[in-house]
């Protein structure tokens, strides 16, 4: 099952690969050598070795011969008749099989060897609107890319440095393999970062992930990129170089891959989590009404307080709750608001 998925991983690069060697010259250059000189060879020899009557050593007629004979087919519609043909006709055929077997090894030779770059990552990806992951970190990158990749919108890149060895997922099948020296531009653009829609910088430090930061902004700038950061503080050196990075907890990877796929989205977690937007709170339901519905709260501290209930707490604690979910009275809300309320103003919202 491994091979067969390492198999099915490396497809769409090796053929790329593939298709591009053997327009190379050297590809063809001996096999077609040999299958020329046999040609060349072989027909002024079947003219001296037939007789005149026999068809076979007219021109119209010759080369179709030789192309069904050199490839092992033969049709029968033409063939030689004396003994000294009949050896003629021999050389052909061994002609053909060393040409068509020195062609099948250089093919062959052609894909182990774009197989081998592909793991090694030393090939040029050909991708384009994709996401590159810049950086890599023994099963935390691994977590990353399957929550990337769940929805399978958007290609992926990972771009590590030379310390790996091998592609650490060589399962993943849409996944671009690059290593080399993260801050030299022509390693990343050899991962396509010019060409991506996405950036991830998850780095081995802060300063690393600086120095990166650097390095991707100097090849795209027109790229979302989403930083990782030991120390958030840190955040605003990062600004120095582009106002638009942002920058995310690298203890939350699951907020990293959230800023990714929905732009923006790191600076309202932000925004909530500090005294410079409105806070989260608190508030126990009154005593009555009872059993009212998750959406007339909702509504009625909305429409006269501007808060937004995030989550219910009764008997488990409750995100989003339907519409019509039914709160009991004591339920706790939790909000996001300019103050907090207290259980008499809620009550008076709700029955306003």
């Amino acid at each position: 099952m491994p091979d067969h998925k390492e198999g099915r991983s490396t497809v769409p690069f090796v053929l790329s690969r593939l298709i591009r060697r053997l327009g190379r010259a050297h590809t063809w250059g001996l096999p077609a050598l040999i299958i020329v000189t046999v040609f060349f060879t072989s027909w002024p020899l079947m003219i001296w070795a037939e007789p005149s009557s026999n068809t076979i050593t007219a021109v119209e007629n010759y080369w179709w011969w030789f192309l069904v004979t050199a490839s092992t087919v033969g049709y029968g519609d033409f063939f030689p008749t004396t003994v000294g043909g009949h050896l003629v006709g021999v050389y052909v055929i061994i002609g053909g099989i060393v040409t068509l077997t020195t062609l099948f090894t250089r093919i062959a030779a052609a894909i182990d060897n774009a197989k081998g770059q592909r793991m090694k990552g030393q090939l040029d990806l050909d991708l384009s609107d994709h996401l590159v992951i810049v950086g890599y970190t023994a099963g935390r990158t691994e977590r990353l890319v399957r929550e990337i990749t769940a929805d399978g919108s958007h290609p992926v890149a990972l771009c590590v440095w030379e310390d790996v060895q091998d592609d650490p997922m060589p399962e993943q099948p849409d996944l671009g393999f690059v290593r080399g020296d993260l801050s030299e531009e022509s390693v990343l653009r050899r991962a396509g970062v010019h060409r991506a829609a996405r950036v991830l910088i998850d780095a081995r430090d802060d300063n690393e992930a600086l120095a990166l930061t650097v390095a991707v902004t100097h090849v795209n700038q027109n790229a979302h990129t989403v930083v990782t950061l030991r120390d958030m503080s840190r955040a605003r050196n990062f600004s120095y170089v582009d106002d638009d990075v942002r920058c995310v907890q690298w203890h939350s990877p699951r907020l990293a891959t959230e800023e990714l796929q929905d732009p923006g989205i790191a600076i309202v977690y932000a925004d909530l989590m500090s005294h410079g937007g409105r806070n989260t709170y608190s508030t126990r339901l009154p005593e009555s009404p009872s059993n009212i519905r998750f959406g007339d709260v909702q509504e009625a501290m909305g429409r006269t307080f501007t808060t937004t209930v995030l989550a219910v707490q009764h008997e488990g604690l409750v995100i989003n709750p339907g519409w019509e979910t039914e709160l009991p009275a004591g339920s706790v809300l939790y909000y996001v608001g300019e103050r907090r309320l207290s259980s008499k103003e809620i009550e008076q919202a709700i029955t306003t």
